[in-house]
């Protein structure tokens, strides 16, 4: 699932309120509680760049976190968005198949990203805050 969100408060939204994209259900879904929470004052979504080494190649890349907020008490925090999958190390299986190679480089380089954004967010005293399904939803889902 993919699309545009259209907020109710643009004047929230720090961005172009009109260009807000999400990938997934669930970004919609916090994207949606970002903009009604009155605790929320100010949000976006990809608009911050973050400089990270990717461990599959030694270069620098750019991470663009899913969302950015900040709180009525002027706090901030980056949120990530992922499946509960993807935090996991995934297990070495007997024969390395393809599959096991891709959440392998999914793994170190979302490590990598998460560390980055980290120590971005220690240097502002912001949080970091890694939600999968669990968060969202409860542990329900």
């Amino acid at each position: 699932m993919k699309g545009k969100f259209q907020p109710k408060h643009p004047t929230k939204y720090k961005g172009n309120p009109t260009n807000i994209i999400f990938r997934s259900k669930w970004e919609a879904d916090v994207f949606r509680f970002c903009d009604m929470n009155s605790e929320i004052v100010k949000w976006s979504s990809e608009e911050i760049v973050i400089p990270y080494v990717s461990p599959l190649d030694g270069r620098v890349h750019r991470y663009f976190p899913d969302i950015w907020i900040q709180k009525t008490d002027k706090s901030c925090a980056i949120i990530e968005i992922k499946p509960f999958k993807q935090t996991l190390e995934p297990e070495i299986p007997k024969k390395k198949t393809r599959a096991f190679l891709n959440e392998a480089a999914t793994y170190v380089v979302n490590q990598a990203k998460w560390k980055a954004a980290s120590e971005y967010c220690k240097d502002r005293n912001w949080k970091f805050i890694l939600m999968t399904e669990n968060e969202i939803y409860g542990g329900k889902h």
